[in-house]
């Protein structure tokens, strides 16, 4: 006999994946933005911290 489809459950994993899949290309996302940062952006952070 053929097991009774749980739909909520289904429906409930298939949203996880989905939400973990997004997290991780948006981490992705994350990471070259600062991977691609020039190096030039913490000499400026602390040039205005002493000007002040």
């Amino acid at each position: 006999m053929a097991r009774a489809p749980n739909y909520g459950q289904e429906r409930k994993e298939r949203d996880r994946q989905k939400a973990a899949k997004k997290a991780e290309k948006l981490a992705a996302k994350v990471a070259a933005k600062e991977r691609d940062k020039p190096e030039d952006d913490t000499n400026a952070e602390v040039e205005t911290e002493t000007a002040e």
